[in-house]
């Protein structure tokens, strides 16, 4: 199990899953302009822009408003108007980079561009998706993570009873990380602990009445912003993507397994003074 720390509210920090290049209807252009709708609000205070955005009901006028929004929030490089060489100064190719990936099924022509841009896809997707996580949180006066944890308790108990090792599993998360958010919660009110009938060392998690009420009050908005999102899903992509990402999550466990395996191997042929300063890093990005 992995160890993570409360994410930062910082919309640039990285943040899990998009399917892009990998399947690439999941996220087409119509889905990428609901993002670009989303962040029209954003686009529009940061830019001071005091004009009443177009209904959502009328895509055209959305798209032109936000092209408008986004033209004057972000500078645009100007050139002489020729088209810019991709050759390097010296008129010879560069040396082409070592490949990052080795299975034939990720590689297209020997090439693995399209596998970067699926992982570069899918870091643009969960920085996105991170931004919307915090502005659900930030409505009921919660951060992101504590949003998270609470509504994963109140879906999770509609199974039976809830407790850590449960909501640690369903969020991927380390146990001990989960105990803490959940500390903060019943400190909120916002959650009960109680000992377990048939064992007093398992604590049973409900959310409070107060708790409740904050999620009822998040649900018409959260509806409204999660079928934006995902609207660009069909029924079958909405099955296939979730199995997809379950897989990427249960992959991406044995592949830090193996970055750490590795790393210790490396660490063994360094000098002991080496050797330590790479495992006291190693021991605070743990902890981070």
């Amino acid at each position: 199990m992995i160890h993570h720390s409360s994410p930062s509210s910082d919309p640039a920090a990285p943040s899990v899953i998009a399917i892009n290049s990998y399947y690439p209807k999941l996220f087409s252009n119509h889905c990428q302009g609901d993002f670009q709708r989303l962040r029209s609000s954003a686009i529009r205070r940061d830019c001071n822009c005091l004009a009443k955005p177009p209904s959502l009901d009328n895509s055209d006028a959305w798209d032109h408003h936000v092209a408008k929004s986004a033209a004057r929030s972000t500078p645009i490089a100007k050139t002489s108007g020729k088209e810019v060489s991709k050759k390097p100064a010296n008129g010879r190719p560069a040396p082409r980079a070592a490949l990052t990936v080795s299975r034939p099924e990720l590689l297209v022509d020997g090439s693995d561009a399209q596998f970067r841009r699926l992982v570069h896809s899918l870091f643009g997707f969960l920085v996105r998706h991170q931004t919307l996580r915090e502005g659900h949180a930030a409505v009921i006066g919660l951060a992101g993570i504590e949003y998270t944890t609470l509504i994963s308790i109140r879906h999770l108990s509609a199974q039976g009873d809830v407790h850590v090792r449960a909501v640690a599993d369903h969020l991927h998360l380390s146990g001990a990380f989960v105990t803490t958010v959940t500390n903060k919660l019943e400190t909120k009110g916002l959650i009960t602990k109680t000992s377990h009938t048939g064992d007093r060392r398992r604590i049973s998690l409900v959310v409070t009445p107060y708790g409740a009420e904050l999620l009822e009050r998040l649900a018409p908005t959260q509806a409204q912003v999660n079928d934006v999102q995902f609207g660009c899903l069909g029924t079958r992509e909405f099955h296939q993507l979730l199995d997809m990402v379950q897989r990427l999550v249960d992959s991406s466990d044995r592949a830090i397994a193996l970055q750490r395996y590795l790393a210790d191997t490396n660490v063994k042929q360094l000098s002991p003074e080496a050797q330590s300063i790479a495992v006291a890093k190693r021991g605070k990005t743990r902890k981070g």
